[in-house]
């Protein structure tokens, strides 16, 4: 198993009975790759600070994330400013509590949950997943429809009225 690019081992046995708070950052080798992993241009921060505790086998983390990172548009690649602050609710249980495949319900209140094994979670990896689903899945620079429409991609307001509307409307009246 390869070990995560930011990873922040806890041990669960030293967590004891209370509330523990634990502040990480990602130092400039562990930003650089993670960027690549996530396909980022730059990611120039990223730290969090989470309120751990157990309850029987499994540890909860309540916490804050903060980044700030660059995404390449997804019209013309130029980079797009991303500042990230998110909170973030995690359940982290041992591995096999959950059979795989079983489907499970969330509500939106729910927490996420990991699995860990060996007696500690990796706080480190679930902060830069955590960050990963906080991105932008289709960052846009402020040139992103100029540069769509120099490439010949139409909008939505022109495929409504340009040679593809007869189309759509076909399309609608055959509830597709």
């Amino acid at each position: 198993m390869t070990v995560p690019e930011f990873s922040r081992p806890v041990r669960i046995d030293t967590l004891g009975e209370g509330k523990r708070t634990i502040a990480i950052e990602a130092d400039e080798a562990e930003r650089a790759a993670l960027a690549r992993r996530f396909g980022l241009v730059s990611l120039a921060a990223l730290s969090a600070e989470a309120e751990l505790h157990r309850e029987g086998e499994a540890v909860l983390a309540e916490g804050r994330l903060r980044a700030s990172a660059e995404q390449a548009c997804v019209a013309s690649g130029a980079p797009v400013p991303a500042t990230i602050e998110e909170g973030f609710s995690l359940r982290f249980v041992p591995e096999g509590e959950v059979e795989e495949g079983t489907e499970i319900e969330l509500a939106p209140e729910d927490w996420d949950t990991i699995d860990y094994s060996g007696g500690m979670i990796d706080l480190g990896e679930a902060v830069a997943e955590t960050l990963a689903l906080s991105l932008d899945p289709f960052p846009r620079a402020p040139d992103a429809d100029t540069v769509l429409r120099e490439a010949g991609v139409l909008s939505e307001d022109e495929v409504a009225t340009g040679p593809f509307a007869a189309l759509k409307a076909l399309q609608d009246k055959l509830g597709k």
